[in-house]
């Protein structure tokens, strides 16, 4: 099966991360490659391009969609926390620019089988890489009641977060709960009728973007990521982050901000001690958004936050 996805803010992109002819770049997360071809067409002649992504649906994917630049891409299958080990394989120790777009792709959503959307009745699985350990319906027969409603609330901001961890404990205790629509229906029945006639999206969107979360240790190899990322930039190179939610954008912004901040000891200090200076200069001073056509055009795109940052 073909696999089908329209890139988020590609001229956006495009602008912010300024490839050059020669250099090297990283797409930290491929998915459709949309943003990896357009690398491709701007390095040449002389750059390289190495591509990432967990799902291996997407690196044999890249395989094809990136066959006129192959002999410029390097391919890896992974997550983007190992990007400083994949890397040193190659023998390299800072690049031009890193892309990394932590969204859903449409193929994961629509056509990977693996209930990421509660729109089809698929088995609850939500790993990115098959090769993980635990599904989501794992996920659901193992964490207790407090724990499941802790992960509602702080990866998908669910008000209801303990009402819908009461409802699941209950049901689970009589049936197992293995697909995305069985699911989506206890949440459904978990929400009070007033939320769900004022909610403008479907009471288990949240929920199930904070299983995805959690399955795919999401929020801790994103930390992971930003901590190493300045190291791995040239100076000059650029770090491009697509978000997609409030939690992931919070962070990439904190850790922008971090890097560009100057000495923090207190005014009526002699000197510096911090010996802090600044390792980088935020080219966005507030989230970048997609313009109303493309929305129009790509309503998947309509949460996008863009942030960018060039190393000194």
């Amino acid at each position: 099966m073909p696999y089908h996805h329209i890139p988020a803010m590609p001229r956006e992109v495009a602008y912010y991360l300024n490839c050059q002819p020669g250099k090297i770049y990283v797409d930290c997360t491929l998915g459709g490659c949309g943003h990896a071809r357009g690398i491709c067409e701007k390095m040449i002649p002389g750059g390289m391009l190495i591509g990432i992504d967990q799902d291996a649906d997407a690196i044999q994917n890249a395989e094809v969609a990136l066959k006129d630049y192959l002999q410029h891409v390097h391919l890896f299958h992974g997550n983007f926390a190992q990007t400083a080990d994949f890397l040193s394989q190659l023998n390299i120790d800072a690049v031009d620019g890193m892309l990394l777009d932590l969204g859903l792709s449409f193929h994961q959503i629509a056509q990977s089988g693996r209930g990421f959307s509660f729109k089809a009745d698929e088995p609850l699985d939500m790993r990115m890489d098959v090769r993980s350990d635990t599904t989501a319906a794992e996920l659901l027969h193992q964490l207790d009641e407090a724990d499941l409603a802790d992960l509602f609330f702080r990866y998908g901001e669910e008000r209801h977060s303990r009402a819908i961890a009461r409802k699941i404990v209950e049901i689970r205790k009589r049936q197992t709960i293995s697909t995305s629509r069985q699911l989506a229906e206890i949440v459904s029945g978990a929400v009070p009728p007033f939320a769900r006639y004022k909610q403008k999206i479907h009471p288990a969107t949240r929920v199930f973007m904070a299983l995805r979360i959690a399955v795919n240790h999401e929020i801790e190899r994103l930390e992971e990521f930003l901590k190493q990322a300045a190291d791995l930039l040239n100076p000059g190179g650029r770090l491009c982050v697509l978000s997609f939610h409030s939690l992931e954008d919070r962070m990439v912004k904190q850790h922008m901000r971090e890097l560009q901040s100057r000495c923090t000891c207190p005014s009526d200090f002699p000197r510096c001690v911090c010996n802090k200076v600044p390792r980088a200069r935020m080219l966005t001073s507030k989230a970048v958004r997609p313009t109303e056509n493309e929305i129009q055009q790509n309503p998947m795109a309509r949460s996008t936050r863009l942030r960018a940052m060039e190393k000194l």
